[in-house]
Order: structure tokens, then sequence, then C-alpha cells
């Protein structure tokens, strides 16, 4: 089962795609989308949502993971930004016709290392342990859009 894992924001998303077998896990493909705060929001959404559009069509995952959306009461704006990143992947889902599955940070975390309450290092290093990156990726979105997707992957084999 191929999983393409998108950790949703407005300046990098990133993105990791893996193809979930019986006997093992095979990266496919991971990076980030890159925009400019010097463009506009609209500019930026549209540049967002035909960047998920092309990676659904070329990487052909049967499902896309995201995390649940948690709002901190004192960065509402923040939120506000990240819902708006997250409904063009949504729409991308959609218009494509890819299931898309949400889970809680606390959930992909304990699918990954065990605990609900693991850090994002110790989440990192399990990401690189588990696909055997020769190197650390050069953005933390990268290892938590790959946590998503082989966490999917480890959620679903324990359901069957």
């Amino acid at each position: 089962m191929v999983i393409l894992g998108i950790d949703p924001a407005l300046t990098i998303t990133g993105y990791g795609a893996v193809d979930y077998r019986r006997n093992g896990l095979l990266l496919i493909e991971a990076g980030i989308i890159k925009t400019s705060s010097k463009d506009s929001l609209a500019y930026r959404l549209s540049r967002l949502y035909k960047a998920v559009s092309g990676l659904i069509s070329d990487i052909k995952p049967q499902v896309v993971v995201l995390e649940k959306l948690y709002v901190h009461y004192r960065h509402p704006a923040t939120a506000y930004i990240l819902g708006q990143a997250r409904g063009v992947i949504c729409l991308a889902c959609a218009v494509k016709n890819v299931t898309l599955v949400e889970y809680a940070a606390t959930r992909v975390k304990k699918a990954i290392v065990g605990k609900g309450l693991a850090s994002k290092q110790q989440i990192q290093k399990m990401i690189i342990s588990t696909l055997r990156l020769s190197k650390v990726p050069k953005y933390m979105d990268v290892t938590d859009a790959l946590a998503l997707a082989i966490a999917h992957g480890n959620i679903i084999r324990t359901k069957l």
C-alpha cells in the first residue's frame, strides 16, 4: 500500500511517501513544498494545492495522511493559517479521489515510538532507523510527514 504523509504549513509543507509491504517498508519519495511569505496568500495556497495535486498524480497513493488540527488558544492566527493550508490539501485529495485519514499527534507518536508523548527528536530517530536513512532530513517537516505515513501503516497493520 502506498501511503503519502503530509505535514501541512503555509511556508514549508513536508511530505513523505512510503510503500508499506508485508516484507517491509520502502521509501518512495520525501521532500518539502516551499512558499514565500512575500507572495499573496491566494498565490501560496494555489501553489500548495498544485504541488499536492502533482504529488498525488505522480505517486498515486491509496491514502493521504494528515495530522489532526490542534488549536492552542494563545495562537489562533497560526491555527487559522494552518487550517487554510490543510483545506487545500483536503481539496486536492477530494478532486483526485484519494482517501484522506487524520490522526492526532499523540496517536502518531504512539504508533511510531510506543508512547504518545514522544519528542520530535525521538520520532526523527525512529524514522531514520526504520527507513535506514543515511542522513538526517534537513527539515523536521519531512520527518513528521514520514511519521504520519508510517504510523498509518502500523495502525492498519495492527487492525488486521
